[in-house]
């Protein structure tokens, strides 16, 4: 199994949304044999701690372009499950959709103790893996939808990183319209969530430094 590889910003917008697009490969990603053990093994761990044992198909990262005002995501079908192996992710590509109040005020929620990846951490807005087939662009949106009954007034894409486990994300940032705060309905997967100050210097002790540094990747 390859080394860790250092974080990094694969490409840096920001884009709108129209500008991601997303091909997709019919050819299945193949993973070696240990991994697709580890995969299992770690599908096996959450079930027997009573965690929803789901597996599937998401996107892999196989690569990217940019230019002319547009970032280019080559993606294939690879095992959901794959995500969860420690130390590399085979470039599972995960979609992180920052959710920004009209006042600039940040979306953060507690991730519920049950779910397979950051259980018991505080995250920004929404995210999750994108599905096969799908813009990774509408997955942003589709997962504020699903994780807290929020649709935007504007999305743009910020970044596409590369997480020192090689899970890849694709950075968006939600401005809510003035008052749309008030539909939030919190899902299944947070078990609490607040609203962080604009200024980032002035959140809680809980914001831990990964969350700090989104915010300042994005201008916070």
């Amino acid at each position: 199994m390859p080394a860790p590889a250092a974080p990094a910003i694969l490409a840096r917008g920001p884009w709108p949304a129209e500008a991601v697009r997303a091909r997709w490969s019919e050819d299945h990603f193949d993973p070696p044999a240990d991994r697709a053990a580890a995969a299992d093994a770690a599908i096996a761990a959450l079930r027997d701690r009573g965690s929803p044992s789901h597996d599937g198909l998401a996107a892999r990262l196989a690569g990217f372009t940019q230019g002319d005002g547009r970032l280019v995501l080559e993606l294939q079908p690879m095992r959901w499950a794959l995500r969860l192996v420690a130390g590399d992710a085979s470039c599972s590509l995960a979609a992180l959709c920052v959710t920004r109040r009209a006042d600039g005020a940040w979306l953060a929620g507690r991730r519920a103790a049950w779910l397979s990846s950051w259980p018991g951490r505080w995250a920004l807005g929404a995210g999750g893996a994108v599905d096969v087939g799908e813009s990774p662009a509408h997955t942003l949106s589709r997962e504020l939808e699903e994780e807290w009954a929020l649709r935007p007034e504007a999305v743009s894409i910020e970044a596409l990183v590369r997480l020192p486990h090689r899970l890849a994300m694709l950075i968006g940032q939600a401005w809510l319209a003035e008052g749309a705060e008030e539909a939030l309905e919190m899902d299944s997967e947070h078990d609490a969530f607040a609203w962080w100050p604009p200024d980032p210097a002035q959140w809680p002790a809980e914001a831990d430094e990964p969350l700090r540094r989104t915010a300042r990747l994005l201008g916070g």
